[in-house]
């Protein structure tokens, strides 16, 4: 017999998230190989500062041979030997530092309360093992990443309860979506042990405000539950307003030394700020001891290998160059955003006010041929097999309104974005001319039905009167 894991569905894999990737996989875009391919649009993967870090290495040749600056001393052995599941001091201490510089250093971090995991993945499902039970429940705001019914519940057997946010306030949290949420695990029979929050969000690519913050704050407090902060697109900000850790807030509410602090845990990779999601480099940190001493203990099943480590520390402690990386990636960013956004635009098709992340949160409303999650279904479809396009459809991400979409547009080329924006251009075009014609005709029939039923001396008065108007005209 085999374990219930491996017929189980929880997984999510059979989202529509996840078939779009199928359907990409099988048909991939190539600009010489396969032009009509699919282009990937649900990749948040940043691919703009490559050269960035490219050129570091090119200027810092030791560092990737694993010798000693300025020596030809080899660190092969040292870090092929065997290393304990703490991680490299010298690595954790660079990583700290770096999360300072993104939120402007005006918070600090301790190296002693960091816990290095394989990805935000692993560092998310380790928060789940450690803070709740199976059957215990995480309050989540939607829309939120589809990953997460796979991360937060497939193997720990937490619950997710979702806070409904809608787009009549763009999205944001409120203190009465919060305490609905928490009225629905209630009857559900489910005890809440947290919040999770993304901060920027995925999919919104929206910052978190200084009110919503607040709000989050004060709901822990009150209800004496935790709160996970996962800022893997913290330095992905690219526009006002600025990023807010929840490590600020704590700061300006005077709470570091409270007992609310031991209550949140913030999530951090470098997957998306330096676009490395194959090192596969995460990190939870915690103010509770009790938490980082069990993290630690079960980050042994997933660690980040020493020569990952060693590199990256390299890096990061260059000052001059995470500065300069920082600015220019988001300058990068903002303007592929840009891109994005306006190439919609021409469209018809407009997009959630954002500033951050590698996605923008787009509506596709009426587009749809009925006001269902069916017909957005229907029309993703369309998109990925029609057009060519891999999106992510909102139903994916838990969104209680159909119609709308998130597009990533920082994995890929300039080139390919403006392909990609001319293929949504042609598909609304049509759609557009057939709405049309399919509303003329229905206007068509309607009137035929109607001369039908007139008398005929009424229609002879109107044929009549239209040729006065004619010859009137022609005068």
């Amino acid at each position: 017999m085999l374990s219930t894991k491996v017929t189980c569905n929880s997984h999510g894999q059979d989202s529509s998230y996840f078939l779009g990737w199928e359907a990409y996989e099988k048909n991939p875009f190539d600009e010489v190989k396969n032009p009509d391919g699919i282009i990937q649009m649900g990749l948040a993967e940043n691919q703009l500062s490559f050269d960035l870090l490219e050129s570091w290495l090119q200027k810092n040749p030791d560092a990737s041979a694993f010798k000693k600056p300025n020596t030809n001393q080899s660190l092969f052995k040292d870090l092929a030997l065997f290393q304990d599941y703490h991680g490299l001091p010298a690595f954790k201490n660079a990583l700290v530092r770096f999360m300072s510089e993104i939120r402007g250093n005006t918070v600090t971090f301790d190296p002693n309360n960091l816990v290095l995991t394989a990805g935000a993945t692993s560092a998310n499902e380790t928060l789940m093992f450690c803070l709740a039970n199976p059957g215990d429940a995480f309050l989540i705001p939607t829309p939120y990443y589809p990953g997460f019914d796979r991360d937060l519940k497939w193997r720990t057997g937490a619950e997710i309860v979702p806070i409904q946010c809608t787009s009549l306030n763009g999205f944001r949290i409120t203190k009465s979506a919060l305490e609905e949420a928490y009225k629905q695990a209630e009857k559900q029979n489910l005890k809440v042990k947290g919040v999770l929050v993304t901060n920027p969000s995925n999919p919104l690519g929206t910052s978190l405000s200084s009110h919503e913050l607040d709000l989050l704050v004060n709901f822990i407090s009150a209800k004496n539950i935790h709160l996970v902060s996962d800022e893997i697109y913290s330095g992905t900000v690219f526009s006002s307003p600025s990023f807010i850790s929840i490590m600020d807030v704590l700061k300006n509410r005077n709470l570091m030394n409270s007992e609310v602090r031991k209550r949140v845990h913030i999530v951090y990779s470098l997957s998306k700020d330096l676009g490395l999601p194959g090192f596969r480099i995460g990190a939870i940190y915690s103010n509770d001891e009790r938490v980082v001493s069990a993290a630690t203990k079960m980050s042994s099943f997933g660690l980040i290998s020493s020569q990952t480590q060693y590199l990256l520390s390299e890096i990061l402690s260059d000052k001059t160059f995470t500065k300069t990386y920082l600015s220019e990636n988001r300058r990068r960013l903002k303007q592929r955003h840009e891109m994005l956004v306006k190439g919609l635009q021409k469209t018809g098709i407009r997009c959630l006010q954002s500033n951050a992340g590698l996605f923008c949160w787009v509506d596709m409303r009426h587009l749809l041929s009925s006001d269902t999650f069916e017909g957005e279904l229907e029309l993703w479809e369309k998109i990925v097999y029609e057009v060519g396009l891999n999106i992510s459809p909102g139903s994916s991400c838990h969104c209680s309104e159909p119609g709308w979409f998130r597009v990533c547009f920082a994995n890929m080329s300039e080139e390919t974005l403006i392909l990609a924006m001319q293929r949504v251009k042609s598909f609304v075009d049509s759609t557009v001319k057939k709405n049309n014609q399919s509303r003329h005709q229905h206007l068509l029939n309607r009137n035929s039905r109607r001369t039908k039923s007139l008398p005929k001396w009424v229609f002879s008065l109107s044929f009549d009167q239209h040729h006065r108007e004619v010859a009137a005209d022609e005068r």
